[in-house]
């Protein structure tokens, strides 16, 4: 069974900010496995659906991205998955807008959300990096993600959502290493 978590920010305000590309992954999977409804429980919004032949575990941790680690320690000590099967998705700004990263493991790269399911679980979960893209030099990089996707880059991100979900698939179904040798170009 495997765990696969967005990181957001809860609340309609956030919805389409470049902060939220975990959610948005979600959100495509489940329409993918026809998910229709989620419940809450464990400080998230999840889904329990099936993808292939593996029961899987889809949440959007509603604690706020800087504490989603208290959220993914909570359903990964209840179904009691290996953080090896830990599949994290998050936005991040050392990457080109609409490109994905696929890592075994890392750090967090300053990314709070990460930081904080780091320090709640460990280091040992497979990682999904969206690129967003950085503000201008001068730019508060804090008022940048939290920022709505400008239509400039919403096809990139679009398409990025897309090929994440397609990543996910490919960990679930085949391996980590078939989906890194795939999507990593």
């Amino acid at each position: 069974m495997f765990l696969i978590a967005g990181l957001g920010n809860p609340g309609l305000e956030y919805a389409n900010t470049r902060h939220n590309l975990g959610f948005k992954v979600i959100d495509e999977i489940a329409s993918r496995l026809n998910v229709a409804t989620f419940k809450s429980k464990f400080n998230s919004l999840f889904a329990e659906p099936t993808l292939d032949s593996h029961k899987v575990i889809i949440a959007k941790p509603q604690t706020f991205m800087n504490e989603s680690g208290i959220a993914v320690r909570g359903m990964l000590a209840w179904y009691k998955i290996d953080p090896k099967k830990l599949i994290v998705i998050y936005d991040d700004v050392d990457l080109e807008v609409g490109q994905i990263r696929i890592r075994e493991k890392g750090s967090a790269g300053g990314h709070h959300g990460v930081e904080s399911v780091i320090s709640s679980v460990n280091n040992d979960f497979m990682r999904i990096r969206v690129g967003i893209g950085r503000p201008a030099p001068s730019g508060d990089v804090s008022a940048f993600v939290l920022g709505k996707i400008p239509p400039s880059d919403a096809d990139k991100i679009n398409d990025a959502i897309l090929v994440a979900a397609d990543a996910i698939e490919v960990i679930v179904k085949q391996s980590l290493a078939v989906a890194m040798n795939k999507f990593n170009a």
